[in-house]
């Protein structure tokens, strides 16, 4: 594959935490496997960071079907967290990983504060883990959202997650609550060197004639451009709300998505449902993100980052 032609006069790396990201493009945790997978359609190095598959403390099997809808502008999905647990995540999926040469920020859940807290220990202990996502947020399964309703909670379990790493830790919240600002900004407390915003948004699917609900866990969480302003609106009002780097998340398909959560305060912006039906599309949003910038005269990313003029 053809390396994306970058002009040297754009300079579009920036920092999250530790974290050096040669561009702001990224891939969202569940929607982009283990990276071994996309290997043969994607250049790994070129994107700024990938996020693995979220792994939890136990093995656990997911929900029952189904677990995924289409819907208008959208993908609603309840998978339930599917995977085989941090030891064999650490055995098998970090060897290659570690290696791939971008930036790899892995993603964890728990179901209890405890299980945030030795998962990141885990992962510490690896040595040369250098980014970790909450995933604080998850709809699909019992206990985890909790975590990103409450503002005490999210401080606790940032907090005690900051306790056991030195990596750069990112907590991702829900737009499921009243004030994501004020969750935000209880992560920021917590310790957190950046949030990502948003997870899905809580939706369900009924089959009218079965007089059913048409996935196995009932509700789940919708993706895709239908989410797309209610993540604008998410990113825009925690931006102004913390110090810390806000990441993007949410129905971004294009180009203009991309720029539009930029000027709205995002440093970054995770691709998710996109990256299903266009595996390709992260590599050619770096070069497309770098005619964007040259079009708007700037120099750089970080130029254009919150740039929004709000004033009526």
């Amino acid at each position: 594959m053809t390396a994306p032609s970058i002009s040297p006069q754009i300079d579009l790396s920036i920092s999250i935490g530790q974290l050096k990201l040669s561009n702001p493009i990224l891939v969202a945790s569940g929607t982009f496997g283990y990276a071994r997978e996309m290997e043969r359609v994607v250049d790994l190095k070129q994107i700024g960071g990938i996020l693995p598959k979220t792994i939890t403390r136990d093995p656990r099997p997911g929900n029952a079907p189904w677990r995924t809808v289409e819907t208008s502008s959208g993908l609603l999905n309840a998978i339930g967290l599917d995977n085989d647990g941090i030891d064999y995540f650490i055995a098998n999926h970090w060897p290659y990983l570690s290696q791939i040469g971008t930036e790899v920020i892995v993603s964890i859940a728990g179901k209890t504060q405890q299980d945030f807290y030795e998962l990141t220990s885990k992962l510490q202990a690896i040595g040369n883990v250098r980014g970790i996502e909450l995933n604080i947020s998850c709809p699909n399964v019992s206990g985890g959202v909790d975590f990103g309703t409450d503002p005490k909670l999210c401080e606790e379990v940032v907090a005690g997650c900051r306790k056991e790493t030195s990596a750069t830790l990112l907590a991702k919240l829900t737009p499921n609550v009243a004030s994501i600002a004020s969750i935000a900004k209880a992560a920021e407390q917590g310790g957190a060197d950046a949030v990502s915003c948003i997870n899905t948004v809580l939706g369900m699917a009924v089959d009218w004639r079965k007089r059913k609900p048409i996935l196995g866990n009932i509700v789940g969480g919708l993706s895709g451009p239908a989410i797309k302003p209610i993540a604008l609106r998410c990113v825009y009002q925690v931006a102004k709300a913390v110090k810390i780097p806000v990441v993007g998340i949410g129905g971004i398909s294009n180009i203009d998505d991309v720029m539009e959560f930029l000027v709205a305060g995002a440093s970054a912006v995770q691709i998710g449902t996109a990256n299903y039906y266009d595996p390709t599309i992260s590599v050619r949003l770096i070069e497309e993100l770098n005619r964007a910038l040259v079009e708007m005269g700037a120099v750089c990313v970080r130029e254009i980052v919150g740039s929004l003029n709000a004033e009526k």
